[in-house]
């Protein structure tokens, strides 16, 4: 009899911690039985264990990493392609892990937008180092971030044009392209002129306008390339010619013949 009690038991077959649960009517098959259950359930409750908060670095380099996923998705099959559910499995995660850190699709594609422009800026300051001496060269080495001179290049640019191709019906990523600022075309006229006034270019230049005239070229030409319609040095051969009409300082007078 003993036995079958035991295979009833609620401390036996369930467990000390299932005993006694509301709608569950205890049984025990012996009184050292219920007095362990008795004494279980004057126990305070072991608390769960409470998992640490991701710190603030952990956070960028999972947010970088599914922006990442972003910029390749856009640069191989358009943004169009860039479902959450498609953007977790090129990242590496879950959508749960996606949905946690953007709310939505389409704050992670502005927040990859804004990230991938400042990560072409970092990599523009490392590549393109500042001489005012030789401020021709300094132009050519910036505007060569426009062109696909390698893999990261080539991706950044198809990353920008099929953003672009979004922002002429989403007016929140267009609101990214077309912001009051412009800091690149102000760089670029900066160094103008600088050249200017110290007598490096050409006279009459409005640095402002041929700031605007040079970036608009380079990001058009590096289109170019990406369709195989120039090639790289033919394009770079445009550019050159353009920059040395900029920097062609004037000839002191009667220098000619």
């Amino acid at each position: 009899m003993r036995d079958e009690n035991k295979t009833r038991c609620t401390v036996c077959r369930a467990g000390i911690s299932a005993a006694g649960k509301r709608g569950r009517p205890a049984l025990y098959c012996s009184r050292s039985c219920q007095a362990r259950a008795y004494r279980q359930r004057k126990r305070p409750p072991v608390p769960a264990p409470v998992r640490p908060a991701p710190t603030s670095d952990a956070r960028s380099r999972r947010r970088r990493q599914i922006a990442e996923a972003v910029w390749r998705i856009a640069a191989e099959r358009g943004l169009d392609a860039a479902s959450m559910r498609e953007i977790a499995a090129e990242a590496g995660v879950s959508l749960r892990v996606v949905q946690y850190h953007f709310g939505s699709k389409h704050q992670l594609l502005v927040a990859a937008l804004h990230l991938l422009h400042r990560e072409n800026e970092r990599l523009a300051r490392t590549r393109v180092h500042y001489d005012p001496a030789n401020l021709r060269g300094v132009l050519g080495a910036l505007l060569d971030e426009f062109l696909p001179l390698d893999a990261q290049r080539a991706m950044a640019l198809r990353v920008f044009s099929a953003y672009y191709a979004r922002s002429l019906t989403d007016p929140a990523i267009a609101a990214v392209f077309l912001s009051d600022d412009h800091p690149l075309e102000e760089l670029v006229a900066g160094f103008i002129a600088t050249a200017q006034e110290s007598g490096q270019t050409a006279p009459g230049l409005d640095a402002r306008r041929e700031a605007d005239l040079l970036v608009a070229a380079a990001v058009g030409l590096g289109g170019d390339v990406l369709h195989e319609r120039r090639t790289l040095d033919d394009v770079r051969g445009t550019l050159d010619y353009y920059l040395a009409k900029i920097f062609s300082p004037p000839q002191p007078a009667g220098s000619r013949s």
